[in-house]
C-alpha cells in the first residue's frame, strides 16, 4: 500500500506517480492507457490511501471509479498560483505527476469539490446549448454577409429569421448543383440554409429538455423571482451552485465566478485591474447578460447600474460587470438561505 498515488491524465497515456512522504526519493513511475480497466487495475495494485489529479475532462469518471472503490480523491485546481509553471528549463508528464504529489504531501494542494454525476451531465448539457446557439449565430451572420456581398439586405433583427425573411432567402437560393459560376452565391444560401434549420432544430431539442429539467428544479423556481431573471440564467446559476454551502462569505462566490478584479502590490504600490476571468466561462457569460436584461425589468439593477455608471459610456462596461457580481451574490445568497427574491437597498460596489 501507498500513501499517494498522482495522476497525470491524458488523452491517450496516463503517467502515475507512486509517492511515500516519508521517502521522497523512492517515487515509482508507471505510464498506463487512459481507459477504466487500465485505471482499475491500477489501483487495486497499488492501493493507495489517496489519489490525486487536475481537473479536467475526464476527472468525473476518474472520481466515479476512485468513489465506487473507496479509495479517497482530491482534484487538483490549475487555475490557481501554486500550480503554475514558472522559470523551469524542464517540465514532463513524470514533473507534472511528482509535484501533484509533493504539494498533496505538503497540504497545499489547491483543489476543486468533486461533482455528482447528475450535475456533471446538466453542465455539459448547458454547455451544449451554448455551442449550439453560438453556431446558429454564426450562421446567420454568414447568411447576412453573403446577401450583403449580392446588394441585397436582409431585415433587421429577428424579422430577417422570422417565416417571413426564410422565405424571401428561400427565394434567393438555388440548388448548388444547378448554379452557374455568377450564381455560386445562391447555391451557398441553399447550403447555409439547410445547415441553419438544422442547427435549429438541435438548439429546440435541447430547449425542450432543459425546460423540462428546470420546472422541477426548486433552485431555478427560487431564483426566477428575481425580475428579469428568466430560465436560461436561472439554471446556470443553479447548476454552478450545486453546494451553496461551500461558499463561506461573498467574496469567494464572486472570485469563483472571475468577477473579482486583479489585484497587483508591491511596496507600497496597490493597485487593481479587470477581472481576472477564472473560473466558469459560461457562468459570466450569463450574469452579464443577464445583468443587461436586468435594466429594463429590475428597478435594484438600473439604480444600482446607473450610480455606477454615473452617466458616463465610458464606465458602462465596468458598471454592469459590478451589477453581474452582485446578481451572483445575490442568487448566492437566495439559495444558501432558501428564501426568495426581496429588492435589496444598492450598496456600494
Amino acid at each position: 500500500m501507498i500513501a499517494i498515488l498522482a495522476l497525470d491524465l491524458g488523452k491517450f497515456k496516463t503517467v502515475a506517480c507512486a509517492y511515500d512522504p516519508a521517502k521522497p526519493e523512492a517515487a515509482r513511475f508507471r505510464t498506463v492507457p487512459t481507459n477504466v480497466e487500465m485505471f482499475e487495475r491500477l489501483l487495486r495494485e497499488e492501493r493507495p490511501q489517496r489519489v490525486v489529479f487536475e481537473t479536467c475532462t475526464i476527472a468525473g469518471w476518474v472520481g466515479d471509479l476512485c468513489q465506487r472503490l473507496g479509495v479517497e480523491c482530491l482534484i487538483a485546481n490549475p487555475n490557481n498560483e501554486a500550480w503554475r509553471w514558472r522559470n523551469v528549463k524542464r517540465k514532463t508528464d513524470r514533473d507534472d505527476a511528482l509535484k501533484l504529489a509533493r504539494l498533496t504531501a505538503g497540504d497545499e494542494l489547491p483543489v476543486v469539490p468533486q461533482l455528482a454525476p447528475a450535475v456533471r451531465q446538466k453542465r455539459a448539457l448547458l454547455k451544449c446549448r451554448q455551442e449550439v446557439i453560438s453556431q446558429r449565430v454564426a450562421i446567420q451572420n454568414h447568411l447576412r454577409a453573403v446577401a450583403e456581398a449580392q446588394g441585397r439586405r436582409l431585415p433587421p433583427g429577428k424579422k430577417a429569421w422570422s417565416d417571413v425573411g426564410l422565405a424571401v432567402l428561400d427565394g434567393w437560393a438555388r440548388p448548388l448543383a444547378e448554379c452557374g459560376l455568377e450564381e455560386l452565391w445562391r447555391g451557398q444560401l441553399q447550403q447555409m440554409l439547410s445547415l441553419y434549420r438544422h442547427v435549429c432544430a438541435h438548439e429546440a431539442a435541447l430547449d425542450e429538455k432543459l425546460t423540462a429539467l428546470a420546472a422541477t428544479d426548486p433552485a431555478i423556481i427560487r431564483l426566477r423571482t428575481i425580475p428579469g431573471v428568466g430560465r436560461c440564467i436561472g439554471e446556470v446559476v443553479a447548476n454552478y451552485l450545486p453546494d451553496p454551502q461551500r461558499f463561506r462569505r461573498a467574496a469567494e462566490v464572486s472570485a469563483y465566478a472571475g468577477l473579482v478584479p486583479r489585484q497587483f502590490q508591491s511596496g507600497e504600490q496597490d493597485r487593481q485591474g479587470r477581472i481576472h476571468k477564472r473560473g466558469p466561462a459560461l457562468l459570466r457569460t450569463m450574469l452579464v447578460e443577464g445583468a443587461w436584461g436586468m435594466l429594463r425589468y429590475n428597478s435594484w439593477a438600473a439604480t444600482l447600474f446607473q450610480r455606477l455608471s454615473k452617466g458616463q459610456r465610458t464606465r458602462r462596461k465596468a458598471a454592469i460587470v459590478a451589477v453581474a457580481r452582485k446578481l451572483l451574490v445575490r442568487c448566492w445568497a437566495m439559495l444558501r438561505h432558501q428564501t426568495d427574491w426581496s429588492a435589496p437597498e444598492p450598496a456600494a460596489a
